[in-house]
């Protein structure tokens, strides 16, 4: 690794620690609570399931970086029993339970 190199990994680090710490500490600066807009409030209470999505959604419509052609692969039954047992129960974990078993048995069971 040269000099050059090394100072701009270690601005790098300094930057990003800096970036971190003023983020995670602005809203301890002021003395009074600062009220959030409502339109903010909102937004943030469906962060968690846009996270989610974007998560979720390539791994089911996506392998490899190509969207699936085909209606044949297990991962769309198991992502339906998912949801069906979601709507029905309200429960998470038996939202992945079922989901997973659904997968493991047409992969393991039917060889998709």
């Amino acid at each position: 690794m040269t000099r050059l190199s090394e100072l701009w990994t270690w601005a790098a680090i300094i930057a990003l620690a800096l970036v971190t710490v003023l983020s995670r500490g602005f809203f301890l600066i002021g003395d009074k609570p600062w009220p959030l807009p409502g339109w903010l409030r909102e937004l943030l209470k469906v962060a968690p399931l846009a996270a989610l999505v974007a998560v979720v959604a390539p791994e089911i419509f996506m392998s490899q970086g190509q969207v699936l052609s085909t209606w044949q692969d297990a991962r769309w039954p198991a992502a339906l029993v998912g949801m069906a047992v979601y709507f029905w129960r309200r429960d998470i974990l038996a939202t992945i339970l079922s989901g997973m078993a659904v997968l493991l048995l047409l992969r393991l069971g039917l060889g998709w």
